[in-house]
């Protein structure tokens, strides 16, 4: 198994990159979060990488930090998840994000990823909703299902429903809303919420 690669970075589109390792380059494909990190064609970069195997083919992703990486092999081990499907959510949300929209069951977040239609992602909410300490660490994961529970009270649930309404996603509903104090009843809760999504 390849562990990561570095080198200097000779080439980047939007399906990855490569990384000349000195007597050999390695073409990985990856996220569209790491290739906004990863730096300009010259320069010395390091990537975290997953090897695929197939029948005719061996390749690589290439991840910016061990989160991403993380959340991508999870991601895998959902059926009918595949490493192109994966790499399109990945592109589409952040890992923290992904997390907060399993965590909401936001599906309309997810199938907002490129080619991920809403069967597939509320198989990935399914498969998931137990592994999310996997996704962001467990030092994380408390706050994600604090922002969970905090969505179950009526108030909140009316807000978040009103948001969504409005034209929001679920998840940038939530998190307008995780913040704000408990005693607002709905109606001041979305105009806060509204100030922070202007």
């Amino acid at each position: 198994m390849i562990h990561g690669v570095k080198g200097t970075l000779i080439f980047k589109d939007l399906n990855g990159v490569v990384i000349d390792l000195g007597n050999i380059s390695f073409r990985c494909y990856t996220t569209l979060n790491t290739l906004s990190k990863i730096g300009s064609v010259g320069e010395k970069v390091s990537l975290l990488t997953h090897l695929n195997v197939k029948e005719d083919a061996l390749d690589l992703y290439g991840f910016c930090d061990s989160e991403e990486l993380n959340c991508f092999r999870l991601l895998l081990s959902v059926s009918g998840v595949g490493p192109k499907a994966a790499l399109s959510i990945l592109s589409q949300l952040s890992p923290k994000k992904l997390t907060l929209a399993i965590a909401s069951k936001d599906i309309k977040a997810i199938s907002a990823a490129n080619g991920i239609g809403k069967k597939t992602a509320e198989r990935v909410i399914l498969e998931l909703k137990d592994k999310l300490n996997a996704v962001v660490g467990e030092e994380n994961i408390d706050s994600v299902c604090a922002v969970e529970s905090v969505s179950e009270d009526d108030s909140y649930k009316d807000a978040i429903d009103a948001l969504i309404a409005l034209g929001y996603a679920r998840t940038d509903a939530v998190n307008a809303l995780s913040s704000l104090d408990k005693e607002l009843d709905t109606e001041q809760m979305i105009k806060s919420a509204l100030k922070k999504l202007m």
